[in-house]
């Protein structure tokens, strides 16, 4: 029989979110929520403090991606709210499911200039799946279910539940309450089997077709169907940069290496979790040939279609595993056996430009040839890396450099290019992934947006192995002589200071600093750092590249040829 004891709304709070199946909370304290914090200690949740919100809720969205359940946020109201919007534009941007919670003002205090006052609820509305304030103590736990829910349940995305003070401080009968369960997965629909059997067959009769695997496809979890899909057909796919793992890099049918050529000639796409937005070029001439069929699969319905108009007709929409065994059923006697030979040597002839830039161990330091000695010291000591990237040049050499075998197991910058969310993932990527090292490629610049979240991972025991690419600047650094009193330039926009050192920030902390300069130093510097056990920086001092062009080499991309008159 449930008991007549008054609840303190804290604790109904926390006992809500452990019903559900919440076991990790993100976030920083303050008044009000600090009761909520220390009652979802109580009742056996972690709660993991962070420095500055902003983090906090890059932190919970990539838990939410990792996990496949809602990443879980608690902040204070008012400033702290505007903090964690960045986790708002982060989740929806990414579709990583979130649920923000907040302290707020007393609800009979409003419109009075009460504490860090803000109509939170209406400011989040445009920007969420659901915005709410529970309309009352005892309909509290119904409502966080509901956000919960709704944050994961379809396209996943950020929801937003606000916590007045007064709600918090007050108490209710349990009874007047509803009894909450824990959260079951989504349910799944399969595509329309017309729609399916004429997405097959234009793969049957395609003259070279290919799938693009998107951060959708490992998601959900797809990753097995795919594979399948992918071996049984020797269809050669392109993975987008967190879709890589669902299969593995080392397959011989993955042709991230020649992306351009393959785009170019590809007459028939299988797109998987992906949108046609600027990291898929808008799936538009010159980088996809003209007149190409795009099958795009998604849970939502309204994001088929989007870009290359035309292919609404193909796309397909369910989940992404069910589907992809829709069209294995649809595909049981087809295989493709005609990779163009031009494709297989351009593919070759890259890796082989690679592999030059890689071991040229010239100085100062490359970015490719860095790669390749932590790449190599990965390999040596056995260490099962879940990579976090960010940064511009730092992020996208990479993209290439690593090779990943897993599913979830690169996050970077997203959709939105987002930068700061590094350290956050990585202790994101401690908690959902307690098995993996998070090995995190840091441009200097990116670092410097979350660098005191060092101190987040060193107390919570989380280590990780974190590499700055130091060139002093963003983008590109400027040459050494630039900073000299004597000079009679003033320093440009993208300069930052001077071989900073990145690695005494860490030991300020209670982690591990260490510096690198030359390829020794990296090697044996590399190796502590996934070694030890701990929070390491290494502060690799790389060329400045004063002289290279700036551009980001993704961005630049896409744009089109200038037409000549």
């Amino acid at each position: 029989m449930p008991s007549t004891t008054p609840v303190a709304g804290a604790n109904l709070i926390a006992s809500s979110l452990y019903d559900l199946g919440v076991r990790v909370i993100f976030g920083i304290v303050g008044i009000p929520v600090i009761e909520v914090a220390d009652a979802c200690i109580e009742k056996g949740i972690r709660f993991i403090s962070f420095r500055n919100e902003q983090s906090a809720s890059y932190a919970a969205t990539a838990y939410g991606y990792l996990t496949g359940r809602p990443g879980v946020c608690l902040v204070v109201g008012g400033p702290g709210v505007l903090h964690a919007i960045a986790g708002i534009g982060n989740s929806t941007s990414n579709c990583f499911p979130l649920l923000l919670l907040a302290g707020s003002s007393e609800s009979l205090q409003v419109y009075k200039g009460a504490f860090q006052e803000i109509d939170q609820v209406s400011m989040l509305t445009p920007f969420t799946k659901f915005a709410g304030r529970p309309p009352s103590l005892s309909l509290l736990p119904s409502t966080i279910e509901k956000a919960y829910r709704l944050a994961y349940y379809g396209r996943p995305g950020a929801t937003y539940i606000d916590l007045p003070a007064d709600y918090i401080q007050g108490s209710v009968n349990r009874m007047e309450t509803q009894r909450l369960y824990p959260a079951v997965a989504a349910p799944k629909i399969m595509a329309d089997a017309l729609r399916v059997k004429k997405a097959a067959q234009l793969i049957r009769n395609a003259k070279l077709p290919l799938v693009i695997i998107g951060k959708g496809a490992a998601y959900g979890q797809a990753e097995n169907a795919i594979r399948e899909l992918i071996d049984e057909k020797s269809i050669p796919f392109l993975p987008t940069p967190m879709g890589k793992g669902v299969v593995p890099d080392s397959s011989p049918l993955n042709f991230a290496a020649a992306r351009s050529a393959i785009l170019r000639t590809s007459d028939v796409i299988l797109l998987l979790g992906g949108r046609l937005n600027w990291i898929l070029h808008y799936g538009e001439p010159p980088k996809f040939r003209e007149g190409v069929k795009i099958i795009q699969v998604d849970i939502a319905s309204e994001e088929i279609g989007n870009n290359n108009s035309g292919n609404a007709g193909y796309g397909l929409v369910g989940d992404i595993e069910l589907v992809v065994r829709q069209l294995s059923a649809e595909l049981q006697d087809y295989k493709f056996s005609s990779i163009p030979k031009a494709l297989i040597a351009s593919r070759e002839e890259n890796f082989a430009v690679s592999e030059k830039k890689a071991n040229n161990a010239i100085f100062p330091l490359t970015y490719q040839h860095c790669y390749k000695i932590i790449k190599d010291a990965i390999r040596a000591t056995d260490t099962r890396a879940i990579f976090v990237s960010e940064g511009a040049n730092a992020m996208d050499i990479a993209r290439s450099a690593f090779n990943v075998e897993e599913p979830r197991q690169r996050l970077d910058a997203g959709t939105m290019a987002t930068m700061g969310v590094g350290i956050g993932y990585a202790i994101a990527a401690a908690a959902a992934c307690p098995d993996y090292l998070p090995v995190c490629i840091e441009g200097d610049s990116a670092f410097g947006f979350s660098a005191m979240e060092l101190e987040t991972a060193t107390r919570s025991g989380f280590p990780m192995a974190i590499f700055v690419m130091n060139n002093n600047g963003v983008y590109h650094g400027v040459e050494p002589t630039a900073y000299s009193a004597n000079s009679a330039k003033p320093l440009p926009s993208t300069a930052l200071g001077f071989e900073t050192r990145y690695d005494l920030i860490a030991e300020a902390v209670g982690g591990k600093g260490l510096i690198a300069r030359t390829s020794e130093e990296l090697k044996e510097a590399a190796t502590a750092a996934l070694t030890n056990g701990a929070v390491t920086v290494v502060n690799v001092i790389i060329d400045p590249g004063a002289t290279t062009k700036l551009e980001f080499g993704w961005l630049a991309s896409t744009k089109k040829p200038e037409s000549k008159i």
